[in-house]
């Protein structure tokens, strides 16, 4: 079988801390292999079997560790990191400015979109705190995609109110610009211009020059290890490393706020792995994320998201608490999937009344 191999190396850990702090802990440690969010624990691969269980979690507070049965996926996602290594903190990404106050950095209130007679969003409301990770998650034509895209001022809103790093984004739009990043699901890139030379151009229109605007390309293409495709044209570019070019090109002017519209579509598992640990390093340094996802294994990432259908929030939660809200006493812990089916069927039935 293909996971037999993975017995006596794969462990779940939980301890006193943000799951989103223990899985970077985690993944420092030399004998762990890849460390992935599920819940409310860290599932961890070690790189062998011989790994004394004790050694994962020593100094982490308050720490629990169960050995778990192996999957398809911990075997494909072994041999894919084999032969990768552990990406270094980044330098360069932390935003210029971030206020130090707790309030909303975006704030939306019975925001609304319609399309003529189609009612496409409808009084959809949340706030979402700084250096939070909030996503926006639901099937293809859950309004998710057209909030995202009145959120960040793309597309006008109908009804209601939206309001970006304190500023109205309805009358100020590019004010509100000004302290967001942007990376879209097909990725902004010019594909005939060579990675530095996208980089060049984002930093340019960012209003970067002189010895700043050199400095950050150089960082930014050292962060996100570019530096062998520097001359490399972005057309040419492997998936999961026109991914990381079109993050670096969002980051460019250190946003505090960062928008990600399905970022991970069509990528490897170990390129999502990759961008998620590019992710929490930019929520732990205070840039508030948000995010659109399809994945539900992805939705874990978030400190709080909400689940769209029909243009209407029908939940608003930490990934925990949702999960919790569908497990069945005796039963396995419940997923994302799980929560996800029973909220939608719970719409459906409500609908059908």
């Amino acid at each position: 079988e293909f996971s037999a191999p993975m017995q006596g190396r794969v462990w779940e850990i939980s301890a006193a801390l943000s799951k989103r702090r223990l899985q970077q802990q985690l993944d420092l440690n030399p004998a762990v292999l890849d460390a992935l969010t599920e819940g409310r624990h860290v599932r961890v691969i070690t790189h062998d079997r011989q790994t004394p269980p004790e050694t994962l979690v020593e100094g982490l507070p308050e720490a629990h560790i169960e050995a778990v049965t192996p999957r398809f996926e911990d075997a494909f996602i072994s041999r894919l990191q084999q032969n990768s290594r552990k990406l270094a903190t980044p330098t360069s990404t932390s935003p210029q400015s971030v206020s130090s106050d707790d309030n909303a950095v975006i704030q939306a209130h019975e925001l609304s979109r319609c399309f003529g007679e189609f009612i496409a969003v409808n009084k959809v409301s949340f706030d979402v705190k700084r250096g939070e990770i909030f996503g926006l998650l639901g099937a293809n034509g859950a309004g998710k995609s057209t909030t995202f895209r009145m959120l960040c001022g793309l597309l006008p809103v109908s009804s209601g109110s939206v309001r970006v790093a304190g500023v109205d984004l309805r009358r100020a739009a590019a004010q509100a610009r000004a302290h967001i990043g942007y990376m879209a699901q097909r990725f902004s890139l010019y594909g005939n211009l060579s990675v530095q030379e996208n980089l060049n151009f984002f930093a340019s229109a960012y209003g970067l020059s002189g010895k700043a605007k050199r400095k950050r390309i150089h960082s930014s293409m050292e962060d996100f290890e570019l530096t062998p495709f520097a001359n490399t044209a972005a057309q040419t570019l492997p998936l999961g490393f026109k991914q990381r070019l079109a993050l670096a090109a969002a980051l460019m002017h250190r946003p505090e706020i960062l928008f990600l519209d399905e970022p991970t579509s069509g990528v490897d598992p170990l390129a999502r792995r990759e961008f998620w640990w590019h992710i929490n390093a930019l929520a732990e340094s205070g840039v508030t994320v948000l995010v659109t996802t399809h994945f539900m294994d992805e939705a874990n990432y978030c400190d709080r998201l909400v689940i769209m259908a029909d243009g209407e929030v029908l939940a608003e939660d930490s990934p925990e608490n949702l999960r919790a809200r569908f497990h069945q006493p005796g039963e396995v812990e419940a997923s994302m999937e799980d929560a996800f089916i029973a909220l939608i069927e719970q719409h459906q039935q409500k609908a059908a009344a």
